[in-house]
């Protein structure tokens, strides 16, 4: 009876399969998490009371200050966007077109940008702003 408690104190818990599973648990985690694509680039976007978010997949198109025109975090001549445009709607038909110009973008560029995405035959477009 004395070894039978005995044994009965010194007996633990091993934890070490349920440490392998919740760092098994953690790797599918990071893997499958879907992570929100952001512009990378800095822009004073204007700002509108009615703004509102959009959850869809995007054409991103970025107008710097200075006039540079990017599309998915690379830099195009802005008379490129119509090319750009049609090529991206084909590969991902459901994609919305976001606009994101600076504040202070030369509004030639910006109205070349949005007469260059119609031309693209996409009708349904969005100016990106910030929520006052």
């Amino acid at each position: 009876m004395r070894k039978h408690s005995q044994a009965a104190e010194e007996a633990e818990v091993d934890i070490t399969p349920m440490l392998d599973i919740v760092f098994i648990m953690l790797i599918f985690f990071i893997v499958t998490a879907s992570f929100v694509k952001e512009a990378g680039i800095d822009v004073n976007r204007p700002d509108s009371q009615t703004s509102v978010p959009s959850d869809k997949e995007s054409i991103l198109i970025l107008i710097k200050q200075s006039g540079e025109v990017l599309m998915q975090r690379r830099q195009v001549d802005p008379r490129a966007v119509r090319a750009n445009v049609e090529r991206l709607t084909a590969e991902n038909p459901e994609a919305a077109v976001v606009i994101q110009a600076d504040k202070a973008a030369k509004i030639g560029v910006t109205t070349q940008v949005i007469d260059s995405v119609r031309q693209a035959g996409v009708r349904d477009y969005v100016v990106a702003t910030s929520k006052e």
